[in-house]
């Protein structure tokens, strides 16, 4: 069956935008008797390709003496796992319920009409889980098939879409609503090493959502899913790793990927998808700026090409697995408000393993 489509996109951020100059600022702030590592920041932050981020906490946006994540913050003041887990908690479900309502209201479909619910995050966890409060919110039915993908990372955005594919394609008559929220900006480290100022530099808070069901000939302007492969990156497990210690969840992220992304993922593109360099539309991950950059090169991509993920990454940051559908839906607007004709496009996202997901799809004018 080829004629599954996205059949609405909605998305949604806190309420609190963290700019990056001011970050960088109250950073250098907290820095200021270590001049060298204050210029170093400076530099990271400005480099990284973010403008600005949204976070749930509005403690970030606070002056260095009174922000709570500040590694130069009193011990006893930093937010532990626990506290950081209940602020997960209260913001993740109503920004997720956001983002599929939109979603719902884009597809012109009802709640009771999803057959499926697929819910993806990677920043939080709690039981009854984002998926069990989602059915009650929403007010989905009470046979829905349920399926929560925990700790994935950024990739689990479009590995819940080759899912939710699947789903259609062995049950025609499946109506899939597929949910990612992150709360990125929770894990935010109090410490000065250099690792955890990079990964504080780009991260931002956001969910997303959308309705996957076999096309309606009605709709128009639409996104076609087709193939989609996932491929582990040999030798590479050590590469992004995620750890949960007494302040949030720590990630560390190896400078060399982009490299790694450039070199390895051509040749696993070309073994399943031997034409892919001939994709018009692009909808690449936005993990970071490098990686956009090192995949521009790879594949000698046009700046039209990449600027969705560059837009999306400059004015959001990397919200992990809910990133991928804000790309797709600044495709589609683009797409729709220049009246574009048929396309092919590519979609990628990285994952701890490291791993990354590949899907084909196509816009139907």
């Amino acid at each position: 069956m080829d004629h599954i489509a996205i059949r609405g996109i909605g998305t949604a951020v806190p309420p609190y935008r963290l700019e990056q100059e001011d970050a960088s600022r109250r950073l250098k702030e907290a820095l200021q008797d270590r001049p060298t590592d204050a210029r170093w920041v400076q530099r990271i932050f400005s480099h990284c390709g973010v403008d600005s981020r949204y976070t749930c906490e509005p403690n970030l946006l606070e002056p260095a003496s009174v922000c709570r994540y500040i590694p130069a913050s009193p011990e006893t003041r930093i937010p532990a796992t626990e506290e950081r887990m209940t602020l997960y908690r209260e913001a993740s479900v109503p920004l997720a319920e956001q983002a599929a309502r939109r979603a719902l209201a884009d597809s012109g479909m009802r709640p009771g009409d999803m057959t499926h619910l697929i819910v993806a995050s990677c920043t939080g966890m709690f039981l009854p889980g984002l998926d069990a409060e989602l059915v009650g919110r929403l007010d989905l039915r009470a046979d829905v098939k349920r399926t929560p993908l925990t700790f994935l990372g950024c990739a689990a955005g479009l590995t819940a879409l080759r899912l939710a594919s699947d789903i259609v394609r062995g049950e025609p008559t499946a109506r899939v609503l597929v949910v990612a929220a992150e709360l990125c900006t929770l894990h935010i480290q109090p410490s000065f090493e250099r690792e955890e100022l990079f990964t504080a530099s780009f991260f931002g808070d956001g969910a997303s959502a959308c309705v996957v069901a076999a096309d309606g000939a009605e709709q128009g302007g639409a996104l076609m899913l087709h193939e989609a492969r996932a491929a582990a990156i040999p030798n590479t497990a050590d590469r992004m790793q995620w750890t949960i210690g007494n302040y949030g969840f720590r990630l560390r992220l190896s400078p060399e990927i982009p490299a790694l992304i450039e070199g390895e993922i051509p040749v696993a593109i070309q073994t399943f998808w031997p034409d892919a360099e001939l994709s018009e539309l692009w909808a690449i991950h936005p993990g970071g700026r490098g990686i956009i950059d090192a995949l521009a090169s790879a594949f000698r991509l046009a700046d039209e090409q990449t600027e969705a993920s560059r837009s999306v990454l400059r004015e959001y940051g990397n919200m992990s697995s809910a990133t991928l559908l804000f790309v797709l839906d600044r495709l589609r607007e683009k797409l729709r408000r220049t009246n574009e004709g048929a396309k092919r496009g590519i979609a990628l996202a990285f994952g701890p393993g490291m791993t990354a997901e590949m899907l084909r799809f196509s816009y139907r004018p």
